[in-house]
């Protein structure tokens, strides 16, 4: 199964405006995951003590769980200005131990060998979506391929009819402006509501996709 998970705004954003190296989630946009940093089950992942469990617990298990390999666009690993990746080679966010612990495939123009950080890999492609499946689903063995982001990469999979699964996280803030979330995908996709899950701070909505 090819699946997405994002936070989104109720006016459709994944992303606020203005995203730079100081604000890399744009204006506002750090508060779509303000229900995700307080879980324990996130905390613990990244090694922070603390949290809180609740209704989006189980929710977060089963987003992780069977999952892979992961499909993100450069826009997710950064940095802001994207282009050539240059002599300073940027090596993401998340520090020389990254949450993802599977291998992860990053759609990128510039071409870049493969990125090791502990247990988690880096592969740059540069031949598009349906390249970069290819390669997840052969990574995965047999696991799901999760499609990680941001708003660009997920349109593009929904567009093309090769996700199966798509589950907002809809948070009660309105962005006004940023990345935004089906923007050109169109009206052929059909989405049916597999489940709703209310939890403090979220909505959880997941879809299958209509084929």
């Amino acid at each position: 199964m090819v699946r997405a998970h994002i936070s989104t705004s109720l006016d459709g954003y994944v992303a606020g405006p203005q995203q730079s190296m100081e604000n890399p989630l744009g204006e506002g946009g750090e508060h779509l995951h303000d229900w995700l940093v307080s879980l324990k089950a996130w905390r613990e992942k990244v090694g922070l003590e603390g949290g809180e469990e609740n209704e989006s617990t189980n929710v977060l298990r089963a987003e992780d769980a069977n999952a892979g390999a992961e499909i993100m666009g450069r826009g997710k690993l950064g940095p802001p200005s994207r282009g050539p990746w240059g002599d300073a080679r940027w090596q993401g966010w998340w520090g020389d131990d990254p949450p993802f612990h599977k291998p992860v495939f990053v759609l990128t123009h510039h071409q870049r060998e493969p990125l090791t950080l502990s247990d988690t890999t880096y592969t740059f492609v540069t031949e598009g979506i349906g390249a970069a499946l290819d390669l997840a689903r052969a990574a995965a063995g047999g696991k799901d391929v999760y499609i990680g982001g941001g708003a660009n990469v997920i349109n593009e999979y929904l567009a093309t009819g090769l996700l199966d699964l798509l589950e907002l996280h809809v948070v009660p803030i309105l962005l006004g402006g940023g990345a935004r979330l089906f923007e050109g995908v169109g009206p052929d996709v059909k989405l049916e509501l597999d489940r709703v899950v209310e939890a403090p701070g979220v909505t959880h909505l997941r879809y299958r996709i209509v084929r």
